[in-house]
């Protein structure tokens, strides 16, 4: 799972929800420009600099809106040179129709407005566990 824009800063959204997912047993890319590793993983500054030999399976986003469209088309492009359909998973508040449309028309699933953390914990807790 691809972590765009996972901050080092433990008090930050980005990071808990990445830590949460990591240990969850999910393996966590972390991509920030910014930095060399984040949460013992090397970290890219971009979609395009993962290694091909890397699987992604959801690119979840942790940008302004604004840069949601650039980061679904690194996603598209991605999809296309490894042959993978990633989801595109925008955090809430992060989702941009641009965005949207272009993840679509690349054949890639789009989540919008939702937290994954969020998600997996109601999907993952039992009643049995109390």
């Amino acid at each position: 799972m691809a972590v765009v824009g996972c901050s080092p800063r433990a008090f930050q959204t980005s990071h808990r929800i990445a830590r949460y997912l990591q240990e969850a047993g999910f393996r966590i890319v972390p991509v920030n420009p910014n930095h060399a590793e984040i949460l013992g993983e090397t970290c890219y500054p971009d979609l395009l600099s993962i290694p091909d030999d890397v699987v992604v399976d959801i690119v979840d986003v942790f940008r302004r809106p604004e840069h949601t469209p650039g980061v679904a088309q690194d996603a598209a492009d991605r999809a296309e040179r490894t042959g993978t359909t990633p989801l595109v998973w925008t955090q809430i508040g992060v989702h941009h129709p641009e965005a949207e449309r272009i993840a679509r028309e690349a054949g890639l699933p789009y989540v919008a407005d939702r937290c994954l953390m969020v998600d997996h914990a109601a999907l993952a807790y039992s009643p049995s566990d109390g």
